[in-house]
């Protein structure tokens, strides 16, 4: 609320210093009358402010109008679902819930090229000639917001549900938390529908955001990297207590189902604030794309001047009608494109330079900056990539370099602007943590020293416990820092090795958190093949190539055994019959075995687990088919993009070829992989083409 003097018109306003008798002299029938008056003044209130953005009350008035109603609510017991008093939190929950969506919330197709974008217009074009529609075909432009999407439901006008998007089909329940945001209202005003599920986008405004970053910091806590960091990372806190103080709004955009019906998208926006539910001032109707693509340049321009993150404008089709016509691929709307902004870049000096050890042993060297703001985001240190990147950038300490934020998230140094020091950086020749002498191969540097190296066991039990691998729920990096630090993990095999005991007796676990950690790794205990080659952490063994190694092997015996006394290690010319495995990667695979310590390591690990034989999938919608995937992409990941096209018979290899069918093209792709591809005849497609062609086969993601 704001320092203003209360409007004498407004029914709802009374005088909390003489105008309401004390609580303790009030009937229970008086007190619920009451109470009611409150809810309904508060609920005004809240709808002046964060929707209108037209308050009409000051601070104080606002706050004595809450604590009576609190106040009534507690004395006479009158505490309801709906009221507005809850937003205050609720009760801690032990973990997040999973809820299936009341319709599919799917992503966009995207891209920053405008010739994408011309071309999403002729499919609209092209789609709605073929279903015979001969209506005008305009389009809806709003911002694409850079928060986290919500499914928040109501029924009968009363504050029901709220889940993250998740995979889309379903997701996490946050009912609780998201109840404490004040633009999410507990009901709905006006002339609502029975039914209402709407999509919104919940994020941090960027002035809360950084005062709450100061905030942090003052506190001795580490501060978000960026807003939307901040909006996840608090939406996910199982105590709604903690979310109702943190800085939160949403915007709602979209309805998901409801017992009402609309004709157009832009009337969401007429009736949206009628019901409470706030939206964006931004969205504009346009009569063609051309105009739709300068909304987005205009749009581009004032980014800056807005209190919330954008990185684009969404363009829809406006006609809801001619929408159901279109319909959809498998994971996004054939009506609606999102036309995103390029990468932001600012200027800022090197203050020093940093060598950090990966988890196979790579060394990758960080520049620390005099911090700069670059798209709304503090940023302070940013990736040099490898020694041969430092050697062609030239970058010493004290140069002037430009940073940009690719696709807005990644900081890194892409020029030296302005030299200030004629002493370039000199690559260690020994581990930064263990202190091994580095190997170099081309332009990328090694610590060959495998599980030996402090940083790379670490490291390890991340990857081993990482999504990717065997996604072991509840073993994030500061855990599994503590852990290390405790004496209590050096490998993965001590996973196995952990106790109640010693778990409850670390700072910050309790019987329960101890107790599900270790059911999680008793699930691992029988891990599927690829999984388990993928969380061995071999160089090079990513999920696509773990896959073909299962295929080729069935088993992991088969691979490596330890009953031989390791005189028998995978031999290079059989892993180099295996698709995508080129001289390199064998050579990887064969050296990972040939580690003394990894061999301890992988020996120890198996006594503890059985990795299941390999059973290979039976379709082959895509069988003959061979798939290279670069950059990434938006509804799912790299390899269950590629797990998608091998269960369907196809090939997913690493490197395009004469032999290659499709280059799959995400955001942010390798320039050498579209030069091959250019070079070998090879058809490109978007993630929305990619994703069309699976739904022509029958392909569900």
């Amino acid at each position: 609320m704001v320092a203003e003097q209360a409007s004498t018109d407004n029914p709802y306003v009374r005088d909390p210093d003489t105008g309401f008798d004390p609580v303790e002299e009030l009937s229970r029938d008086a007190a619920r009358e009451q109470a009611e008056q409150l809810r309904e003044a508060v609920r005004y209130h809240d709808h002046r402010y964060y929707v209108q953005a037209d308050p009409v009350i000051g601070d104080r008035t606002y706050d004595a109008l809450f604590a009576r109603l609190q106040d009534l609510e507690e004395t006479f017991d009158l505490d309801r679902t709906d009221s507005p008093t809850r937003r205050v939190g609720g009760e801690p929950v032990e973990e997040l819930e999973s809820v299936a969506h009341v319709a599919p919330m799917r992503s966009l197709g995207q891209s920053v090229e405008t010739d994408e974008v011309r071309a999403f217009d002729e499919r609209v074009r092209d789609g709605l000639a073929d279903t015979g529609h001969d209506g005008p075909v305009e389009y809806l432009c709003e911002p694409k917001f850079d928060g986290l999407s919500l499914e928040v439901v109501y029924e009968e006008g009363v504050y029901k549900r709220a889940a993250t998007r998740g995979d889309g089909e379903q997701g996490d329940d946050v009912t609780a938390q998201v109840r404490t945001i004040p633009s999410v209202p507990v009901r709905l005003r006006g002339e609502y529908p029975e039914f209402l599920a709407v999509r919104g986008e919940v994020y941090m405004p960027r002035a809360a955001f950084q005062a709450y970053n100061r905030e942090r910091v003052e506190r001795g806590d580490d501060p978000f990297a960026n807003p939307r960091n901040a909006a996840a990372g608090t939406l996910r806190q199982l105590d709604p207590s903690v979310v109702a103080e943190r800085p939160l709004a949403v915007f709602f955009f979209s309805v998901l189902d409801s017992t009402a019906s609309f004709d157009t998208h832009d009337e969401l926006y007429d009736r949206f604030p009628d019901w409470g539910l706030r939206v964006t001032d931004r969205a504009e109707l346009v009569d063609d794309i051309d105009e739709a693509i300068a909304y987005r340049d205009r749009l581009l321009e004032s980014r800056d001047e807005l209190d919330y993150e954008i990185d684009g404008a969404v363009v829809t089709l406006n006609s809801r009608e001619a929408c159901d016509r279109l319909g959809y691929t498998a994971r996004a709307p054939r009506w609606a494109f999102a036309h995103k902004f390029p990468a932001r870049s600012e200027r800022t000096t090197v203050r020093d330079i940093l060598v950090q050890v990966g988890r196979t042993g790579r060394l990758t060297p960080v520049a620390l900056l005099d911090p700069v703001e670059v798209g709304g985001v503090t940023v302070s240190r940013a990736s040099l990539h490898n020694p041969g990147e430092i050697e062609r950038l030239g970058v010493a300490v004290g140069d002037e370099v430009r940073i940009e934020r690719a696709g807005d998230v990644i900081p890194a140094v892409t020029e030296v602007v302005e030299a200030h020091s004629d002493d370039r950086f000199a690559f260690p020749d020994r581990c930064p943590v263990c202190e091994t002498q580095v190997e170099r191969d081309g332009p990328l540097a090694f610590c060959p020293a495998g599980l030996g190296c402090p940083a790379q066991r670490e490291a390890a039990i991340e990857h081993y416990a990482s999504r990717d691998a065997l996604d072991i729920e509840g073993l994030g990096e500061e855990r599994i820092a503590q852990l290390t630090d405790a004496d209590l993990l050096e490998e993965p095999a001590d996973l196995y090795e952990l106790s109640v005991f010693e778990l409850t007796a670390l700072e910050g676990w309790g019987q329960q958190s101890a107790a599900n950690l270790l059911d999680e790794l008793e699930r691992t205990r029988e891990p599927p093949l690829p999984a388990f080659l993928v969380a061995l952490g071999v160089p090079e063994v990513g999920s696509t190539t773990a896959r073909a190694l299962a295929r080729e092997y069935g088993e992991f015996t088969a691979l490596y055994d330890p009953a031989d006394n390791h005189e028998v290690l995978p031999d290079t010319e059989r892993l180099q019959t295996v698709p995508d495995i080129g001289p390199a990667v064998a050579g990887a695979v064969r050296g990972f075995f040939e580690n003394e310590r990894n061999r301890a390591a992988v020996d120890r690990l198996l006594a503890h687990v059985d990795p299941q034989p390999f059973e290979a999938e039976t379709g082959d919608a895509l069988a003959g088919e061979t798939f290279v995937f670069t950059g990434a992409l938006d509804s799912l990941t790299r390899s269950e993009a590629e797990d998608l096209v091998e269960d369907a018979g196809g090939s997913a290899t690493g490197s395009v070829s004469g032999n290659t069918d499709y280059l799959v093209v995400g955001n942010n792709p390798g320039q050498r992989k579209r030069d091959d591809a250019e070079e070998h005849g090879v058809e490109t497609l978007s993630e929305t083409a990619f994703l069309d062609l699976l739904a022509d086969h029958g392909i569900e993601p």
